[in-house]
């Protein structure tokens, strides 16, 4: 199952539908008193639409990335067109100036800062536009934020949901590896302290509401720290020898599409497949082949639900992509 033009146009245009589109729009503000009473959009200029902050973002992330890799499709152009009008420097201050609210020290943390410093990271591929320098403050207050938050978060959190560290923690070393090394360094030791020394998984993974394997992206946050003659045996001696990937790690049922929560499920299954794709490459052909034929088992079970409800569609195609893409 590889990203092909077909399917990366029907991605494309299931994103124009609903990185612009205001509502319905869930919320992540602390009112303080009346005065802060106002619609997102007026909070969020860029980051608006997609249901929610986190979704628009990487809503944008799937675009940019569908315009680099596809240039020549109709769809380019029409993100081309949205982006300029979007990603402009007075949105993107209003954008920035939001964090500078007492009451917004937590604001998407952690899983919207890894996003938009992935988002930046990716931005700034497109060497024919500004936007990479336009999001580039942006993505350095939230890198700023994450360095701060690492020195003083004693335990990783480990839920299948958007408190997840190690998820945020993938995007953003692969964007501070060309930029801030002394951020891939805070990563990579507090990654060891925090899962350096774990071994036989035994969770009672999935949970009703994850999108996220708690494990799977753990490994995936050690597969990109440690050089592949430490990580195999570390990898081994988390899930392979105890047999928790060959009994446990099998695609999810997804019971109702239009619970927003049960339909995290989906995404459960296609960021399953992206940990699976990204570490059988760092273990190479012979030991990845298991773990490439079991991440085709959970793209197959999720890519025909891609588009559909809303709950779902505002945000599946992004972990799509992730695991279309992985190994690359």
């Amino acid at each position: 199952m590889e990203l092909t033009e077909d399917i990366a146009r029907n991605f494309a245009r299931i994103a124009l539908g609903h990185v612009a589109r205001p509502f319905p729009y869930k919320d992540d503000h602390v009112f303080t008193g009346e005065g802060d009473l106002r619609l997102p959009q007026v909070a969020h200029p860029v980051f608006f639409g997609s249901y929610d902050w986190h979704s628009c973002v990487h809503g944008w992330w799937t675009l940019l990335t569908l315009r680099r890799l596809y240039p020549a499709m109709p769809e380019s152009a029409k993100i081309d067109a949205l982006a300029e009008t979007t990603f402009t420097p007075e949105k993107l201050a209003v954008e920035l100036a939001y964090l500078d609210r007492p009451s917004a020290r937590g604001f998407e943390r952690p899983y919207g800062w890894g996003w938009l410093i992935y988002l930046h990271h990716e931005a700034a591929r497109h060497t024919d536009r500004e936007w990479g320098a336009r999001l580039e403050p942006l993505a350095r207050a939230f890198a700023a934020r994450l360095r701060d938050y690492l020195n003083i978060l004693t335990y990783p959190i480990t839920v299948g949901t958007h408190f997840n560290t190690a998820f945020a923690l993938v995007l953003a070393r692969r964007w501070a590896v060309a930029r801030d090394p002394d951020l891939v360094m805070l990563i990579d030791d507090w990654a060891e302290r925090a899962f350096g020394q774990r071994r036989d998984y035994a969770g009672w993974e999935p949970g009703g509401d994850e999108f996220l394997s708690p494990v799977l992206t753990a490994a995936l946050l050690m597969a990109e720290v440690r050089p592949h003659l430490a990580f195999a045996p570390w990898f081994s001696a988390l899930v392979v020898e105890n047999g928790w990937l060959e009994r446990k790690c099998r695609p999810v049922t997804v019971s109702d599409r239009s619970d927003g929560k049960i339909a995290h499920l989906d995404g459960l299954n296609l960021s399953r497949a992206w940990c699976l794709r990204e570490i059988a490459a760092v273990l190479g052909r012979t030991q990845g082949a298991a773990l490439r034929r079991r991440a085709d088992q959970h793209l197959a079970a999720a890519l025909p639900h891609v588009a559909g409800d809303y709950m779902g569609e505002h945000w599946l195609a992004s972990f799509a992509l992730l695991a279309l893409l992985a190994g690359e």
